[in-house]
């Protein structure tokens, strides 16, 4: 479930202003109900100014009227407060210089352990060069001695599922290897006399 923008602001808010319940308030806001309770104790959130979710579209009055009536109903927060999905756009990535030099560990890695990435995959899975991966492949980088193999979604340079979809779009075109087939046991065995 979405919570409000600035879920403890609305919480004291909601206190100040509204006779719903701890309950109530704690599971629209994501907080604990004794939290709530705190709040309302002067004990949490002491000079925290309380941030109306009315004006910011975050709930309507009928809302707040009809979960007062019912102390067994839930707060919905309103459509136009969810926030539209960002779309990625397409482009060049854009690298962290902190991140910079974790980009040959995560070649190495990729390298090792999924051969059937091509140069390109991979260039555009961690936003690097093609010199570079040929580099870390023939053991000519600069930094050579100090690279060590690392998972590219550890270091924070891509994502488990776009890493999953480069290795699928990779394997596509790949029949899947056949297991050999096995002798029965003793077959051996039983021709010799």
């Amino acid at each position: 479930m979405a919570l409000p923008l600035m879920p403890k602001a609305t919480a004291v808010w909601l206190v100040e202003n509204t006779s719903l319940t701890f309950d109530q308030i704690g599971e629209f806001c994501g907080l604990h109900a004794l939290e709530v309770q705190a709040i309302a104790d002067g004990e949490v959130a002491v000079q925290m100014q309380g941030l109306d979710p009315i004006a910011s579209g975050q709930l309507t009055l009928e809302e707040i009227e009809r979960c007062q009536k019912d102390p067994s109903s839930r707060l919905k927060l309103s459509a136009e407060a969810v926030p539209v999905p960002v779309v990625k756009h397409r482009g060049p990535r854009y690298t962290p210089i902190a991140k910079r030099q974790d980009k040959p560990d995560a070649i190495a890695w990729l390298l090792k352990n999924h051969p059937e990435l091509s140069d390109g995959q991979i260039s555009k899975l961690i936003g690097t060069t093609k010199p570079t991966i040929a580099a870390v492949r023939d053991r000519t980088h600069w930094n050579s001695p100090n690279i060590k193999p690392r998972h590219p979604v550890a270091v924070g340079l891509c994502t488990m599922e776009e890493l999953d979809a480069a290795v699928a779009r990779a394997n596509r075109g790949k029949k899947a290897p056949t297991p050999p087939e096995a002798e029965p046991v003793g077959s051996e065995d039983a021709a010799t006399p």
